[in-house]
């Protein structure tokens, strides 16, 4: 039992769908983050859920990893093959299999891109809402529970997946879920696959729902005097119960990151990205509702974007916030922190982390769907620079407790891969992650699917202590 053994029996069944080149090794174990290369030993497309199952049913039996890949955009390593193995591209499984117009609700396979997915849509109306940024692969959005600038209006993947075909680590396939909007029957699958990373099963076919073209859409950029005036204005809009279709916070290094990297020239001062949706009237009425709020703040500069080419490049200047970070210090690399906190306590949890990295001298952007709470921290690191690296640790540390003890979650929509590891003992008893283990144990009882993911090894002195 061995991964070269496994690979032999699968290259009959492959043939030159399965790839040894090292330029492909390569190209699956790099990522968007800070992690270290770690390469399979071979790369699989599978066509079909049934090559998926066979695949499963060969790699389970010869004890051979199996790691999904989407297109790699993950920030937490997700797909990183750090036991090697088969790194398992889905990019071939990419067809629209059948759109339900009436039903608002689409069925795909899991290699299909957000972008290519509404491109299909085009002519019917609706489209998915659910917008991470990068162009990802729907499968992948799902296995991370990915969310972005949407979620304030429209949830996270969670709430907008409602079945899934998925191969088990032996090669069963299941189907969750149904076209229904709702069902009380039995466990809810469903919502354990979503999320679960590729570490309970492969996702071969799933069904979203979808959302009518808006009738009326508008967006606007305004700056703020700070980033507590930006954070307090977007907590008096929520809890004044606007309808907000994206409301997204950037601080002033972020600015100083776009002006760089796109060319800009915003003043270089916290601003917030806001869009509105629904008939002509109603976004009228929104725009100047939040218009009177952001006012009370401090709220200046509106730039407002009403014409589709302006909507798109003011989203695609947000979505470069990961590229526009690289812009501030070439040459190192984004460690990426994603914590969410009820709304509340969003105004203490953004100042802390602007204050904290500041005083410890690091190089940090923070942008954020804080319609929902979450935000993200984007600090350059240099991986051969220790002390940068264990300063840096150090204030990723600090947010992830801080967000705890404000009432919220160590990630709000990277999830765990490798990065969270460490902190999953701090938000979760070890009870909880007793359970947890219990049910990775039942599904894949040999531990190859995605091994080395979310779940901690157990610490002799409980979980807690495993995070310290």
């Amino acid at each position: 039992m061995s991964i070269a053994s496994a690979i032999d029996a699968l290259r009959p069944l492959f043939g030159n769908r399965l790839a040894t080149s090292e330029a492909l090794l390569e190209q699956h174990g790099t990522n968007e983050s800070h992690f270290a290369l770690a390469l399979p030993d071979a790369v699989v497309f599978p066509e079909t859920t049934q090559e998926v199952s066979d695949l499963m049913r060969i790699c389970n039996q010869h004890g051979c990893p199996v790691v999904a890949f989407g297109t790699g955009t993950s920030l937490e390593g997700h797909h990183l093959p750090v036991q090697g193995g088969i790194s398992l591209d889905m990019s071939r499984m990419n067809r629209v299999l059948q759109i339900n117009a009436e039903d608002m609700d689409v069925v795909i396979q899991p290699g299909l891109t957000r972008e290519e997915l509404n491109v299909e849509l085009r002519a019917t109306g609706l489209y998915f809402p659910v917008d991470p940024g990068a162009n990802a692969s729907l499968g992948g959005m799902a296995a991370t529970r990915a969310s972005g600038t949407t979620a304030v209006k429209f949830g996270t993947m969670k709430d907008n997946v409602l079945a899934l075909e998925v191969v088990l680590a032996d090669g069963r396939v299941i189907r969750t879920g149904s076209r229904a909007r709702k069902s009380s029957a039995g466990y809810d699958l469903t919502r354990l696959m979503v999320g679960s990373e590729g570490t309970l099963g492969i996702i071969t076919e799933q069904t979203l729902r979808l959302q009518g073209q808006p009738e009326a859409v508008s967006a606007a950029t305004c700056r703020f005097p700070s980033i507590e005036d930006a954070v307090n204005c977007v907590i008096t809009t929520i809890q004044s119960g606007i309808p907000m279709a994206r409301i997204e916070l950037v601080d002033e290094m972020m600015v100083r990151g776009f002006n760089l990297y796109m060319k800009k020239d915003l003043p270089e001062a916290p601003h917030l990205f806001v869009e509105f949706q629904g008939s002509a009237a109603g976004v009228a009425e929104q725009s100047a509702n939040f218009g009177a709020i952001a006012e009370d703040f401090g709220g200046s500069g509106f730039t407002w974007a009403e014409k589709p080419e302006d909507r798109n490049e003011l989203w695609r200047m947000r979505h470069g916030g990961h590229y526009a970070n690289n812009a501030l210090q070439p040459g190192k690399k984004t460690l990426a922190t994603d914590v969410c906190v009820p709304i509340s306590q969003l105004a203490e949890a953004v100042t802390t982390a602007q204050r904290r990295s500041r005083e410890l001298d690091i190089t940090c952007t923070i942008v954020g769907h804080v319609g929902d709470g979450n935000f993200h921290c984007g600090c350059r690191v240099d991986p051969a620079n220790a002390e940068e690296v264990a300063r840096i640790t150090r204030f990723a540390g600090e947010l992830a407790d801080m967000a705890l003890r404000l009432g919220g979650t160590v990630t709000g929509e990277h999830g765990i891969g490798l990065g969270k590891m460490k902190y999953m003992g701090k938000e979760h008893s070890p009870d909880a992650l007793d359970a947890m283990r219990a049910i990775k144990a039942a599904l894949d009882p040999n531990n190859i699917l995605n091994p080395g993911k979310i779940l901690p090894p157990p610490h002799p002195d409980g979980d807690a202590n495993a995070a310290q």
